[in-house]
């Protein structure tokens, strides 16, 4: 009988410790896919100059960049104006940036804006001295300049355009007015990029997810590698259901690596400056799930991660404004917009949320 029952054991531990493996390989091979724990850091050479000073999650001081790539974070987004009102997202200032964290290891993941400023949605403004060409002369000249990007940079990840749900470079490159011209300028800047770096990835990015199946349908011949999608609660919607689904519907449809490109939460309603904030009110939240803390900022970015790894396709996340504490003063009026959504607190230390770029 002892011997019958110290067999038993024997059979069921090996029955548990088979399970054990199986589930073990079951998890690495959902997470080996899952590459990008990624921020947009694109104000830190600004926000540098201010002399500011960082602490990491024990309160000690800590290099800014240190403290991000001890966290997991292992790639870094960066916005490429085309001839910006000063220095900032110049050419120059990511090119020296780019050197500085390829150093430390991070990937670099380019947005190139195809503007001088902010593209979005509802504003894709030609660079200055783009705008008297002809259709001809601004294919040119989206070659030459995203040829010299690609060949200086080299950049692991690049965009093509910033959230062109409407397009971008108009009013050639609207799509409503003209898909086709649209399409051609996608196409030069897509070729460009393979034909000057190979191994560069592609992104085609889309703000939202609401008709992102629907865009990337009338794209479908153009030649890249992801689709990445922005979301935030106050703009895009509170239903992160209907964000699965609509991962799970571009993954099952369209033979592309998809990644959450940007993203980001609040952990407080209060500012550190005198500078309006973009979220400040209850109304903007996920309640009662995702309250407006330290611990609920966290959770936000918990469950994008998870519901990022979840499908076949999914690659990563990127988390937006990262950086973006008040750097310009507690007083200023025209200093941070975002201070409250920064992986940093008010006292410029790191939140528990920077735990979650740890790839598992």
């Amino acid at each position: 009988m002892v011997r019958l029952a110290k067999y038993l054991f024997i059979f069921c531990f090996v029955l548990f410790s088979c399970d054990t493996d199986e589930n073990a390989i079951v998890t690495d091979n959902q997470n080996e896919n899952f590459i990008i724990s990624g921020v947009d850091i694109s104000s830190f050479p600004e926000i540098e100059k201010a002399n500011p000073i960082f602490y990491n999650e024990n309160g000690e001081e800590d290099d800014f960049l240190n403290i991000l790539k001890n966290n997991g974070v292992n790639t870094v987004r960066l916005r490429l104006w085309v001839n910006p009102e000063n220095e900032h997202s110049s050419f120059e200032e990511v090119k020296v940036f780019s050197d500085r964290l390829k150093e430390k290891d991070f990937k670099i993941w380019l947005t190139l804006h195809y503007s001088d400023t902010w593209a979005d949605p509802g504003k894709q403004e030609t660079p200055a001295q783009w705008q008297n060409l002809n259709f001809e002369q601004l294919k040119d000249s989206v070659e030459n300049y995203t040829k010299l990007v690609v060949s200086e940079i080299q950049p692991e990840y690049i965009q093509i355009g910033n959230e062109i749900n409407s397009g971008f470079l108009f009013p050639y490159g609207n799509i409503e007015e003209n898909f086709d011209h649209f399409f051609e300028l996608l196409q030069t800047a897509s070729n460009t990029i393979r034909q000057n770096a190979s191994d560069t990835q592609i992104m085609i990015h889309y703000a939202g997810y609401y008709g992102a199946n629907l865009f990337c349908n009338k794209i479908n011949a153009l030649d890249y590698d992801i689709i990445g999608l922005s979301y935030y609660p106050k703009w895009h919607g509170k239903s992160l259901e209907s964000l699965e689904n609509m991962l799970l519907n571009l993954s099952n449809t369209f033979d592309k690596k998809i990644v959450i490109a940007e993203t980001a939460y609040p952990f407080t309603l209060d500012w550190n400056d005198w500078t309006n904030n973009i979220i400040g009110v209850e109304e903007q939240l996920i309640l009662p799930d995702f309250p407006a803390t330290p611990q609920g900022q966290k959770e936000f970015i918990n469950t994008i991660k998870t519901m990022a790894s979840n499908f076949e396709n999914g690659i990563g996340f990127c988390y937006w404004g990262a950086e973006l504490i008040a750097w310009n003063g507690n007083q200023s009026s025209e200093g941070s917009p975002w201070e409250n959504q920064a992986l940093f607190d008010f006292e410029n230390k790191a939140l528990p949320v920077l735990k979650e770029f740890e790839m598992e």
